[in-house]
């Protein structure tokens, strides 16, 4: 039984499986765990699926990892007490269902839509030991998060999924280009994809998404010199 700082849901790695992956799926703002568990009957066999629920509650089964006003010229004003308390959660809990299910880092791989892409993106640049790869969908970059963000070499050969809807209506698909264009400048292996769509996932997407996420190879030991 896994012991986990977050609420969650989770299936474990088919049996038998050798050297399972772990995959930690984050939701956006007003769902809760349940909504990427969805998605797990199409993530690979070898990987254990750990979907967690966000600590702020805005109403029954509707939570966030941190709240948020909409300005008048367009940006966004975060909480950021509760943006750095629940980044520092994620990480938490990461790490413990990491050492729990015996998943070395190597074999780590975060993911998350809307608000949640932002805590899987956000822990990909500043905790980058804790995992191999983060898969972002339809989301952005967090500025608030980037001060803390780790040496550059650290994300060296990471992979990383970025995927966004052409039409959505959430998040503009500027706030896409820029994940993109931040990544493109650092030496991580990107993966960025457009879809037709809104803020949701289609399946065109998921199917992608998911053959990106069963072709990861965790990397190989250096030889010593």
């Amino acid at each position: 039984m896994l012991d986990l700082p977050l609420p969650f849901l989770n299936r474990p790695a088919a049996a038998h499986t050798t050297s399972p992956w772990l995959l930690v799926l984050m939701h956006g703002v007003g769902s809760n765990e349940g909504d990427l568990f969805g998605l797990a009957p199409y993530v690979p066999p070898h990987f254990h699926v750990v979907s967690l629920r966000a600590p702020h509650a805005m109403g029954p089964g509707s939570h966030a990892w941190f709240e948020f006003s909409v300005l008048p010229n367009g940006s966004r004003s975060i909480h950021e007490p509760q943006e750095a308390a629940s980044r520092s959660l994620v990480a938490l809990t990461v790490e413990a269902a990491a050492l729990q299910l015996g998943v070395p880092p190597e074999r780590v791989v975060v993911g998350g839509f809307s608000q949640g892409g932002i805590m899987a993106l956000s822990l990909l640049f500043t905790r980058p030991e804790l995992l191999h790869a983060a898969m972002v969908w339809h989301s952005r970059l967090l500025p608030q998060a980037m001060p803390f963000a780790a040496a550059a070499e650290s994300l060296h050969g990471k992979p990383l999924w970025v995927s966004h809807g052409v039409q959505d209506n959430v998040i503009p698909l500027a706030q896409a280009h820029a994940i993109r264009d931040h990544a493109r400048g650092l030496s991580l292996d990107l993966t960025y994809r457009e879809y037709p769509g809104a803020h949701e996932i289609r399946q065109a997407e998921l199917t992608d998404a998911m053959g990106w996420l069963g072709g990861l190879q965790h990397p190989q030991p250096q030889a010593s010199r």
